[in-house]
């Protein structure tokens, strides 16, 4: 059997000759690719308004930016989660507070956050970042509610999750970063994800002031918009009105684009996302019938309503001797995530191994099987034999 990772990107003539074409056209980038990537994002996920990136970890960057996170803020998040979710805040100053997960969903805790937030006078914390684990959405209404309650913002990391969705209270489906409830959502859109671009991530939000802000730090916080200039006329180089090359630098911002053959990629790949998610949802239900009265298994995704399946993780027995097995079989399963508490940068402030009871247990116990729409039905029962065939010989 071929070499079979745990993600895989799916490249195909539509998206060659979507980069062709843009890499034969005038713009490499700031082109006209970049906003229609966009606008059909925004439209795909639900939003008003969505702003492409370099990638998800400078979507992250840009939301603490945004929202002002400064030193000292105290910004809540999941340990289980790659370390860009923690670090955006680190980048402003800020103070990054752990909550242990829920044992049966590996999302953030909503009742151990609100444990966290009681604990403390009103003010102590300035926002949250839930993580959609996996491609399982968190109830963001119950969390939007637990934030009024408290004065914070919602960053969703929803980098997992496009075209995931929970049901709210009222029985409606609201799509993972439709900012009906968190203030900013991020993508990425890293080759293994949904939708690969090489590299790049978007943020989408519903508040057109913390848009506005968010394109100019994309772009070295330069603005060039003859109602928003502060300097005059005459400063400019102009006699009645600003000329033509004009622009101000009014923030300090980034150089965090995407380039136009990027989202050209970007957008071919979105316009099949749903077939993809289809797929993933397919290939899920097959590993946790196969699984689902084994011994072995302690836990699994299973099969759940609105979940995106980026990933596919069973907890097991003895999860080294599973990893080099299936390696030795050409299968290449991953461990999402070391928690990020134990990561040595983040010892450095005090944390340390106990703090996160549920989140170390679960990191001791699970592997992320493979899981992309161009697995094979001969592929996935390669899997799911070799994970059988190990655990026969031992139990």
């Amino acid at each position: 059997m071929k070499a079979i990772p745990y993600g895989r990107q799916n490249i195909t003539e539509e998206d060659v000759k979507a980069v062709v074409e843009t890499l034969k056209s005038d713009y490499l980038t700031q082109g006209p690719k970049i906003a229609a990537f966009e606008t059909a994002f925004a439209k795909y996920i639900g939003s008003k308004y969505a702003i492409a990136l370099a990638n998800g970890t400078a979507a992250l960057h840009l939301c603490t930016l945004a929202l002002g996170v400064k030193e000292g803020d105290k910004v809540i998040t999941t340990p289980i989660t790659f370390a860009a979710s923690a670090n955006c805040v680190r980048y402003c100053g800020g103070e990054v507070v752990f909550s242990d997960i829920d044992p049966e969903t590996y999302l953030l805790d909503i009742d151990k956050v609100r444990t966290l937030l009681e604990a403390s006078p009103k003010g102590t914390y300035k926002g949250i970042i839930p993580v959609d684990f996996a491609g399982r959405a968190n109830n963001l209404e119950a969390f939007r509610a637990l934030a009024d309650q408290h004065d914070l913002w919602i960053i969703e990391d929803a980098c997992h999750s496009p075209g995931g969705s929970f049901k709210d209270s009222n029985h409606k489906t609201q799509n993972c970063g439709n900012g009906n409830y968190a203030d900013l959502a991020i993508f990425s859109f890293h080759p293994v994800k949904h939708i690969a671009s090489g590299e790049g991530g978007m943020i989408t939000t519903n508040d057109e002031k913390l848009y506005q802000k968010l394109l100019q730090l994309r772009t070295h916080g330069i603005v060039k918009n003859n109602n928003a200039y502060t300097n005059s006329i005459a400063l400019a180089g102009g006699k009645e009105t600003y000329p033509g090359w004009y622009m101000e630098m009014q923030n300090l911002g980034f150089n965090y684009r995407l380039t136009d053959f990027q989202a050209a990629l970007g957008l071919s790949q979105l316009s099949r996302s749903d077939k993809g998610i289809e797929k993933r949802r397919e290939i899920a239900s097959n590993y946790f019938d196969a699984f689902k009265n084994k011994s072995f298994i302690k836990g699994q995704s299973g099969v759940i309503e609105g979940h995106a399946y980026h990933l596919y993780v069973i907890e097991v027995q003895d999860r080294l001797g599973l990893y080099n097995h299936l390696r030795d079989k050409n299968i290449f399963a991953q461990i999402h995530y070391i928690p990020c508490h134990l990561m040595p940068y983040y010892q450095q402030f005090g944390w340390k191994e106990g703090d996160m009871p549920n989140a170390e247990n679960y990191y001791k116990h699970c592997i992320s099987l493979p899981m992309y729409p161009i697995l094979t039905d001969e592929e996935q029962a390669y899997v799911i034999d070799s994970i059988n065939l190990f655990y026969s010989e031992k139990y």
